[in-house]
């Protein structure tokens, strides 16, 4: 499955699990490690070559996140990004100060097109640049490849050694020739030839999860969503009725929510799995009563969730194996190594701390979402269901800002069902992800010449790949204006409705 092999060093950046993603883009596999990761273990590992990322701190400072020298004595290329290239420069004799001028944002960069990493790019290419520190002076044996008015070192590298590295970010899209920079690294420096390829990682995981589980039995959560219904059928196909898929309707689902994830894989619908679904939307709203915090709901729902499939797999008999749709964003943003918990995934950071299963298996754990969809279609499920909208585990739990109850969730679903309504009329579905979200606010208006003092409802859309980042779309404001009429209309409990203009970063998708 990954016979060649790139990993990305993090030292805390924002940006690192893009550089993962572009990488496999190239069809070359890559994995995110933290810098903690010791050199005899990189070493056992063989990559063909290694990524630096991008970091918050100052290369120069002895509390700062560093490797040891000898990993640039190993003949492995090297691709040092932003702090990465200053903690190169810093490493190898070079010079780190603060900039007399900070850059931030899209910036021409000078290049040297005779650098492999540069190979087929434009002498003036737009690049983005996000730093306070720069090289000011690049190590003896070093070439400057690239420039700015204000950034001497824009780029260097020591092509006898396989050393490269950029002050910008090759791996966000703002770097217009990014990508190609990357996959010159991988195939024209590291050799890689390409093959991560999505037949082979169905094939591999179908034979791998049929020889771990045995002849055990295998309990899987499914939501419904694009990831768990993706682990369920390649589950289904490496172990057949070894399986019982279990679906909670937690009370957080989309209006009519429960009632088609039961059509599609229940009894009547097209795959031949052991289906049991469990209708637990009290005993969320009980466990989630006053609750105000993201992260305990979040840690709530996910902890009920495990609960409750313990209780079905003592009613099965005994059950050997968890299956989760966790993917490899959910893993990031859980917290790797030293980089920052974005927010607790409720089958990641979430989990209890004891779980009543000899193993959890996470088919899809390294995949991007992206990949999960060429997965479903490798798996030859139909497209509604691998291009259908994501949606979280702890769903509208965290499209519902503050307390959860009931009601809230009836307002949300409503408004939510609405939206959806609206954007398939104006046939405008493929804009990207979209939602209605419930805010705790509560404002006053006026309806039918009286005084209300209600709740207002966000609506949001992005346009994204990766789910690691994404911007606003553009909706027609015809069809905005239409929607907030509806809302208001015909759902009790609203007086306002909003759109969220927030891209991620600096926002997250989801709003808690």
């Amino acid at each position: 499955m990954k016979k060649e092999l790139v990993i990305v060093l993090d030292f805390g950046g924002q940006y690192n699990q893009l550089i993962a993603r572009r990488v496999r883009e190239c069809n070359v596999y890559c994995e995110v490690h933290p810098y903690t990761l010791g050199l005899d273990e990189l070493k056992e590992m063989n990559p063909k070559g290694i990524i630096f990322t991008g970091g918050p701190n100052s290369a120069y400072s002895e509390d700062s996140p560093h490797y040891p020298k000898e990993i640039f004595e190993l003949d492995i290329p090297i691709l040092g990004i932003c702090y990465g290239s200053q903690l190169m420069a810093h490493t190898l004799g070079g010079r780190v100060e603060t900039a007399p001028v900070s850059e931030y944002g899209k910036t021409e960069v000078e290049i040297d097109r005779s650098s492999l990493l540069f190979h087929d790019v434009e002498e003036k290419t737009i690049c983005w640049m996000s730093h306070t520190d720069y090289i000011a002076k690049a190590p003896d044996d070093f070439v400057v490849t690239a420039t700015t008015p204000v950034c001497p070192v824009a780029a260097m590298e020591n092509p006898d050694k396989k050393l490269y590295a950029t002050q910008f970010h090759p791996e966000v899209m703002h770097t217009i020739e990014g990508t190609k920079m990357l996959y010159n690294f991988v195939y024209k420096v590291c050799g890689c030839q390409g093959d991560w390829q999505m037949s082979s990682f169905v094939e591999d995981t179908i034979t791998s999860v049929r020889e771990k589980v045995g002849n055990g039995k295998v309990l899987c959560a499914l939501s419904g969503g694009v990831d768990s219904s993706v682990a369920a059928v390649l589950l289904s196909k490496a172990i057949g009725k070894q399986l019982t898929c279990v679906f909670v309707d937690h009370g957080l689902l989309r209006k009519n929510e429960g009632d088609e994830v039961e059509n599609v894989f229940g009894p009547n619908g097209p795959y031949d799995l052991n289906f049991i679904r469990v209708n637990a939307q009290e005993r969320f709203y009980n466990k989630l009563a006053g609750v105000t915090e993201p992260e305990e709901k979040r840690k709530i729902i996910g902890e009920e969730f495990i609960r409750v499939f313990e209780e079905e797999a003592k009613k099965i008999g005994t059950v050997d194996f968890l299956v989760q749709g966790t993917i490899y964003p959910d893993v990031i943003e859980s917290g790797l190594g030293k980089s920052a918990v974005i927010k607790s995934h409720h089958n990641v950071g979430g989990l209890p701390d004891c779980v009543d299963f000899r193993e959890i298996i996470e088919p899809l754990r390294l995949l991007f979402k992206d990949e999960v969809r060429r997965a479903g279609r490798e798996l030859g499920i139909p497209e509604y269901l691998v291009s259908r909208q994501p949606f979280p585990g702890p769903g509208l739990g965290i499209r519902i800002i503050g307390e959860v109850t009931a009601e809230k969730v009836r307002i949300v679903q409503d408004a939510d069902y609405i939206y959806r309504e609206e954007i398939a009329k104006a046939g405008i579905e493929d804009l990207g992800q979209y939602f209605a979200a419930l805010t705790n606010m509560r404002s006053v208006g006026v309806m039918g010449d009286g005084r209300t003092y209600d709740y207002a409802v966000a609506l949001r859309a992005v346009n994204t790949t990766d789910f690691m980042t994404a911007e606003c779309s553009e909706i027609p404001f015809e069809v905005l204006q239409k929607v907030m009429n509806r809302i208001i209309n015909e759902v009790k409990g609203v007086n306002r409705v909003m759109y969220d203009l927030t891209s991620k970063p600096p926002g997250t998708i989801e709003f808690e």
